[in-house]
């Protein structure tokens, strides 16, 4: 037996498939008068939860089940198209819903239940329909429809007590064997005489006495039992009810691979093989199956088998049928802990991605370095010949040879010729880094095809059809037009469009307030759509479909309409402006049925009036970036238009820069990328617009939104920007569009999406942030919502706050490195921008080619150009006359100090200086300008 934690999961799994059984019984009763074949969908789905239930002990749901199995019957011999039946029918599934949710919940019902609320509910299906006859169970087990019956039951019933059995088998010890083959075979025979197979039943029978005796060897033969069971499964399902054994035969050896591979030989493989729809059947037949396994819902047969063959007939190929694949539960919060794992994985790869850049331009680097050293070696190699070979060398005293004659070589020549082969050397380890970091991309490239790949079937993973949601409204409508006296039909079209599951659960209340409206405001009652001229009975559409990387859900009716005077003369007496309302077109009065509050209703009713369901509508699909539009004619109808990413997890933005901060937009909200001044500037009315293929859309310039209390700081990456100048992003959503103004644009990346969590929420216009390769955490902006802020904020005429003081760049100039380094440092932590020089000609040469800087911290003593000359030859250049220069140098003398001033010099710092000092002079100096 299971442990007590194991058997309760098991149970709740079972009460999850019941739910989809039940969802399967509902269906089919909606659809009985209109496809009656639907019937043997239902009875099998009854016929489970009550098999199923009982072996859970949930008692009360099996017999319930069992009850309406009873009634299914009866529908499938004597079809009924009485609508209290199918109304009563509903009320019992209903019923049994209520029981599931009590026994998930770990209660039981309670005994007055069943006395008050199902016994009169059965007692009056009852007196409708009777009880099935044996001539309903005769139409049950005829023809083509009883040998689908016969399959079915055998893939359910049959195969739950064999993996039970298999179960017990496979279990130390194998408790309670004789008493589980007994009742099993006491379940199965009589299962036998009611599916009409007298010799399964003998077989069974048969069991049960051997089983009987006093010295019979149940555990050496419950393996050869459970096999033959097996066997005979096959048979049935395959039709060959000639071949059932009638009789229990033990076999005398104990090798029990020769008898199952004689076993098997009796057997037709090649039919089996193809009617299971499995590559071997012999290995599937001896598969071992887990008792999570128990609970699996049988697929549903999609071709009925050929009936029996007759015995003096030859045995007819039976029909084939598609292959069934394992389905497998899976917890949801389990999916969601993969997808974050998707997520970090796919970090990681933009990660590795980043670093084989760096290790490509580190590699290319040294190659550069690696050949200057060399021509550095042979330059000094030839300066030193040239200058020592006159004052080293007799012309004549090396074997009487002159210099031309013969070289002489120094302890510098050696020096020479080993850094030489160094640099040989360091060249062969280049190639072979260059070689490897080759072998690494292209595994870094499969990584992310593999990644990709990987993420793509997770996604499917996580899709469900869009059924899973859009069944549950035809029952609604139908209770809603039985309540209210409306005759209105729900069509839906996208079925199997597949929809994040995360997606469809917060789509639930929308489509929910949807329907409800589309029912109460927009379909006539009948003797309205008649004199109209429409058809009496009004008709509601749910369609799915996909656009691109998104899918659209549109709910439609062919009602009345909007009515814009009517939402007008609602908003008025909401105090809403009255100028606004003359002037505002009606796209713009229809938003505002999705206010909180807002509601056109006369009276308060249980369908509408209360004004919180359209409201309710935008607030859920926003949490999933979201949009609805509306697109409604005066007495036609309207349609709500609603677009949802196609998966939640992972998208691809645009990463942009404004005011120094990085930012992520998605890219299905980007309709174009332009240059700043494509489109000149309308301004009116305090705002700016730009003409847009012939709409005036406004611009908002994020400079002038986001205000730090900081120095602005440009955004510093891996590479140079796509666009290194401002750029302009036309966004739409839906009918709504806007340009959004940007300091440069670096790149588009497949980025995963991460939810800020804590107290403090999110600023307006971020939906969320998501981390790149080398670990920065970028915020995702929601243009459209920012720029309804803007506007909110915007109309409250704001106290006008301090600007963020602009960042100052300060030139580091001096031939050491690590004292450039050291100064950057202490210079950026006080908030400077820092440019660097490695000595004088190079300072002078970035100041002429238009560098602007604030000041300058030049060292005295450097190659090419000295301090003094960058004194000089700063003053020459325009826009540096006034620039500050400090010099910072190891000179301590008077003499140094005094010509530096004399040349210009502001402040002079002898090495070690103290951080504290130079700072407060350089921002003096800075502020005096």
């Amino acid at each position: 037996m299971p442990e007590p934690g194991v058997e309760e999961t098991i149970r709740l799994q079972f009460l999850e498939e019941a739910q989809d059984y039940l969802q399967t019984i509902e269906a089919g009763i909606l659809e009985l008068s209109h496809q009656p074949g639907m019937i043997d969908a239902v009875l099998r789905a009854a016929h489970s939860i009550k098999g199923g239930a009982a072996m859970m002990g949930f008692m009360s749901l099996s017999e319930l089940a069992h009850r309406l199995e009873d009634f299914f019957k009866v529908l499938k011999s004597r079809p009924c198209d009485d609508v209290e039946v199918q109304h009563l029918l509903l009320k019992a599934v209903d019923q049994l819903q209520a029981v599931i949710t009590l026994h998930r919940q770990g209660v039981n019902p309670n005994e007055g239940w069943w006395r008050t609320q199902v016994e009169p509910l059965l007692n009056e299906l009852h007196g409708r329909l009777g009880d099935p006859t044996a001539e309903d169970d005769l139409t049950l087990l005829s023809g083509d429809d009883g040998q689908q019956m016969r399959v079915v039951l055998f893939e359910t019933e049959v195969e739950a007590c064999l993996q039970r059995l298999e179960t017990v088998l496979d279990t130390p010890g194998q408790p309670c064997l004789r008493e589980e083959l007994a009742i099993a075979a006491q379940e199965l025979e009589g299962l036998g005489q009611m599916l009409e197979l007298p010799q399964f039943a003998e077989f069974c029978a048969s069991v049960s006495a051997y089983l009987e005796q006093p010295n019979c060897d149940v555990s050496a033969a419950a393996a050869h039992i459970v096999q033959q069971w097996r066997r005979c499964q096959a048979l049935v399902i395959t039709g060959q009810f000639d071949a059932l054994p009638t009789r229990l035969e033990i076999p005398e050896t104990d090798d029990e691979e020769e008898d199952e591979d004689q076993t098997i030989i009796d057997l037709p493989l090649a039919n089996l093989n193809q009617e299971l729809g499995v590559e071997d059947f012999a290995s599937a037949e001896v598969e071992t199956f887990s008792l999570g396994d128990l609970l699996s819902p049988p697929p549903t047969p999609t071709a009925a088998p050929s009936p029996a063959p007759e015995a003096e007939t030859t045995p007819v190929t039976p029909q084939p049928q598609e292959a069934k694949e394992m389905t497998v539960r899976v917890p949801g919060h389990q999916l969601d802990q993969l997808s974050d794992l998707m997520g970090e994985l796919l970090i990681e790869c933009n990660g590795l991605d980043l670093q084989r850049e760096r290790l490509h331009d580190l590699l290319v680097g040294l190659k550069q370095k690696v050949r200057a050293l060399e021509r550095a070696n042979f330059r000094l190699r030839t300066e030193y010949d040239r200058v020592s070979a006159p004052h080293h060398f007799n012309p004549q005293n090396q074997h009487g040879f002159d210099v031309l004659e013969f070289d002489r070589y120094t302890d510098v020549h050696l020096l020479s010729q080993e850094v030489m082969e160094t640099i040989v050397q360091v060249q062969e380890i280049t190639s072979d880094l260059e070689l490897s970091l080759e072998d690494t991309e292209r595994t870094g490239r499969d990584l992310n095809r593999t990644a990709k790949q990987l993420q793509a079937r997770f996604t499917q993973v996580r899709m469900r059809p869009f059924a899973d949601l859009a069944n549950r409204y035809p029952r609604l409508i139908r209770e809603l037009s039985r309540e209210h006296g409306k005759n209105v039909n729900l069509e839906i079209e996208g079925s199997h469009v597949l929809i994040d599951r995360t997606v469809l659960s917060v789509l639930a209340d929308p489509l929910l307030h949807l329907v409800r409206n589309a029912f109460d405001h927009g379909i006539e009652p009948a003797e309205e759509r008649q004199a109209l001229g429409k058809p009496t009975a009004g008709t509601i559409t749910l369609k799915a479909a996909y656009r691109g990387n998104q899918t659209v859900i549109t709910v439609a009716d062919d009602g009345r309409g909007l009515n814009p005077e009517k939402i007008r003369q609602t908003a008025r007496r909401l105090g809403l402006a009255r100028d606004w309302l003359e002037t505002a077109s009606d796209r713009d009065l229809w938003q505002l049925i999705f206010e909180p509050g807002f509601s056109t209703a006369s009276q308060v009713t249980s369908l509408s009036g209360r004004g919180v369901g359209m409201d309710v509508v935008r607030t859920n699909l926003r949490q999933i970036r979201g949009d609805i539009q509306i697109h409604s004619t005066p007495g036609q109808g309207t349609r709500f238009i609603i677009t949802i990413p196609y998966t939640l997890s992972v998208v691809r933005v645009l990463l942009v820069e404004a005011t120094g901060m990085l930012l992520a937009v998605p890219t299905e909200e980007i309709e174009e990328m332009v240059l700043g001044d494509r489109y000149p500037p309308i301004e009116t009315l305090g705002s700016t617009l730009i003409d847009w293929e012939g709409y005036l859309i406004p611009v908002i310039d994020l400079t002038q939104i986001f205000h730090f209390q900081r120095p602005y700081r440009p955004v510093e990456m891996e590479g140079a920007p796509t666009i290194n100048e401002p750029t302009l992003m036309i966004v739409s959503q839906g009918d709504s569009a806007l340009a959004l103004r940007v300091d440069r644009y670096w790149s588009e990346q497949e980025v995963t999406i991460r939810q800020v969590e804590g107290e403090l929420a999110l600023p307006k216009g971020f939906s969320g942030c998501t981390i790149l390769g080398n670990g920065r955490i970028v915020p995702l902006l929601d243009p459209l919502a920012l720029f309804n802020w803007a506007e909110q904020e915007s109309s409250h005429a704001p106290v006008a706050s301090p600007v963020a003081p602009s960042q100052d760049t300060v030139l580091v100039v001096d031939d050491s490195v690590n004292v450039r380094r050291f100064l950057a440092s202490t210079l950026e932590k006080a908030g400077y921008r820092v440019e660097q020089a490695k000595d004088g000609q190079e300072a002078i040469d970035k100041l002429q080619g238009g560098l602007h800087v604030n000041a300058v911290i030049c060292d005295i003593e450097m190659p090419r150009l000295d301090g003094f000359g960058v004194l000089t030859q700063i003053r020459r250049i325009p826009q540096c006359q006034n620039t500050p220069v400090m010099m910072l140098t190891s000179r301590t003398g008077q003499k140094h100090r005094q010509l530096a001033e004399r040349l210009g010099a502001a402040a002079y710092f002898s090495k070690p200086f103290r951080e504290s000092d130079l700072l407060a002079t350089l921002d003096q100096l800075i502020r005096h300008a």
